[in-house]
């Protein structure tokens, strides 16, 4: 897996903390995106749980080397952009896939597991030698892997990153949004101060189902 913040919102902390100020001033967000200590407001507005003036930064992530299987959580986050890699007009002759560190760990399963990619991708080849690889690509499996872009505003990762930096989590996504979050905070740590699993913030609402581990590597 290879992650890397591409594009994001420039100033985005100014612009948030002036979209914010507009709100409760006779002054538009222009005149007040210039005033000073825009760290200072924008986290008091933020603590405060006013989140939709952050829907002004906008972050695009680059990500290759998922699953298919990670991928079909990912797009379950509807306030957001997606371009994912075709399996139509892309190559995918030879055999790519994630394995999981499960199966990873056994080397009778690892083996049982390699054995079954290679069958699946021999059907594959033989079938996109006799029609369309739109068709051919229903053989392959969640494993395979792809690339994607992604884009989403800050209010929208903060909603991700409760959830996919879970230790509850698929073990795959998790590690994406682990990675995301790092990226995020490493640009616009007010933004992402107390962003990640709910245990970073108050008790973890999973009830029974909780780790009861607490995911304090995300604490600031």
């Amino acid at each position: 897996m290879r992650v890397k913040l591409i594009a994001y919102t420039q100033n985005a902390e100014a612009v948030c903390a002036a979209a914010g100020k507009s709100c409760y001033s006779e002054k538009s967000s222009m005149e007040l995106v210039e005033a000073p200590n825009p760290e200072k407001v924008l986290s008091k507005i933020v603590g405060m749980g006013h989140h939709s003036v952050i829907e002004h930064a906008v972050f695009t992530f680059s990500v290759e080397g998922v699953s298919r299987s990670l991928t079909h959580q990912l797009v379950r986050h509807r306030v957001a952009s997606f371009s994912q890699q075709s399996q139509r007009y892309v190559n995918m002759d030879k055999p790519t896939y994630v394995i999981p560190k499960t199966v990873e760990a056994d080397q009778e399963l690892k083996a049982e597991f390699e054995k079954t990619m290679d069958e699946i991708w021999k059907s594959y080849n033989k079938l996109v030698e006799k029609i369309p690889p739109e068709d051919a690509r229903y053989v392959l499996p969640n494993a395979c892997t792809t690339n994607i872009t992604i884009t989403m505003n800050a209010r929208e990762l903060l909603h991700l990153f409760t959830l996919r930096c879970c230790n509850r989590a698929q073990w795959e996504i998790r590690d994406l949004a682990d990675e995301m979050l790092r990226q995020c905070k490493e640009v616009y740590p007010v933004i992402f101060k107390n962003a990640g699993p709910p245990c970073v913030r108050g008790p973890c609402p999973e009830g029974k189902l909780t780790c009861g581990k607490p995911r304090v590597e995300f604490k600031s």
